[in-house]
């Protein structure tokens, strides 16, 4: 795609429609994506090692998935809690049209498709789920999580899965160190070559620091 990539603001390669058949939150669905959007002919392994270890998501309030992509995350945290907010955020505005696309064919109203500078500042989030787009290079990923980790709300959790040999574990010192006071991080669950990472939100500061190995 030359310099057209799935993080692209607008991908200028050509849309290519298609309609794939996928299992979100336990359910067969058939779903659009389109070229110029990550994994477009199904769901991804990273974010399916994602979906299979993450706790069922809170049943209201607002839910964010980062990076949203056509919606896979966000169709799934839309369908196991139809009573919460769920936020696909992606700046990619072919993968947000998906996303509307998807949840009006599911008939789920709780999505709100949007780009970072389009959520409203006071949002707190009761959990953030991710398969961030850790090609985008060091910089961009650490000022992304910067921005958004912080925005969780009290005793919420962050989840996030990163390929093992693109960096995983440090990316976990890098949370760790960043985010020492008044959180948590550890290692949930790894599968696949992928590494689930869990960010807490405390309260208070942690009593204890973590141990990373």
């Amino acid at each position: 795609m030359g310099s057209d990539h799935y993080f692209s603001a607008t991908p200028a390669s050509p849309e290519n429609l298609r309609r794939v058949r996928v299992t979100l939150a336990g359910r067969e669905v058939e779903v659009t994506t389109a070229g110029g959007v990550f994994s477009p002919d199904h769901v991804d392994s990273g974010t399916g090692v994602l979906l299979s270890n993450t706790p069922p998501p809170p049943p209201g309030g607002h839910l964010l998935d980062l990076g949203s992509g056509w919606g896979p995350i966000a169709l799934s945290l839309a369908l196991e809690s139809p009573h919460a907010t769920v936020w696909a955020v992606d700046v990619n505005e072919r993968a947000l049209d998906l996303v509307r696309r998807n949840a009006e064919a599911l008939s789920l109203s709780n999505i709100n498709a949007a780009l970072p500078d389009d959520v409203p500042d006071d949002v707190a989030f009761r959990t953030i789920r991710s398969n961030p787009p850790i090609r985008v290079g060091k910089h961009e990923l650490h000022g992304l999580l910067e921005r958004w980790i912080p925005r969780l709300d009290e005793r919420a959790d962050a989840w996030l899965v990163v390929q093992r040999n693109l960096g995983s574990d440090s990316l976990q010192r890098w949370l760790a160190a960043t985010f020492e006071r008044g959180y948590s991080v550890q290692r949930a669950a790894t599968g696949r070559g992928f590494r689930v990472i869990k960010v807490r939100r405390h309260g208070s500061p942690p009593s204890e620091p973590i141990d990373l190995p």
